[in-house]
């Protein structure tokens, strides 16, 4: 498959995580955690359900670009049923892979968010894509 035609690829996976949005609301209990990201004004607030060092749900809500909604998508359907240790592992990967970094995609698989992979050429859109991650990580050390 050519540039053209994967850049398209993942533009269409972009979009529909950010129209149809998974794991988008509320869950009772659990860890709540809010952020923001005042460069461009993008809020989530996360909420993960952790039993038994387990993320065993995680959604979320907020308003903000197609970057940051649709990456708060992926992230919630990539961390249900990973251990803490492989959901902070794969905020890491993540991190580094929006970076330009190099990173094991073998070992971890980031699923429908490696298609934010692009997000590297466009430094001030790096924190959209990271918000939900970062409230990931913030998530699981409070829920400790």
């Amino acid at each position: 498959m050519d540039f053209n035609n994967l850049d398209h690829l993942y533009r269409q996976v972009i979009m529909d995580h950010y129209k149809t949005p998974r794991n988008r609301g509320a869950i009772e209990g659990g860890v709540t955690i809010d952020m923001n990201n005042p460069t461009c004004g993008d809020t989530i607030r996360l909420q993960l359900a952790i039993e038994d060092d387990i993320v065993q749900d995680a959604k979320f809500d907020g308003e903000g670009c197609s970057i940051s909604m649709a990456s708060a998508s992926m992230m919630t359907q990539i961390v249900k049923g990973k251990t803490v240790e492989e959901a902070l592992q794969l905020a890491e990967i993540f991190s580094e892979m929006v970076q330009g970094k190099d990173y094991d995609d073998e070992k971890f698989d980031l699923g429908d968010a490696e298609a934010l992979s692009g997000v590297t050429k466009f430094p001030a859109r790096i924190k959209c894509a990271t918000l939900a991650w970062k409230a990931l990580e913030r998530g699981v050390e409070e829920g400790k």
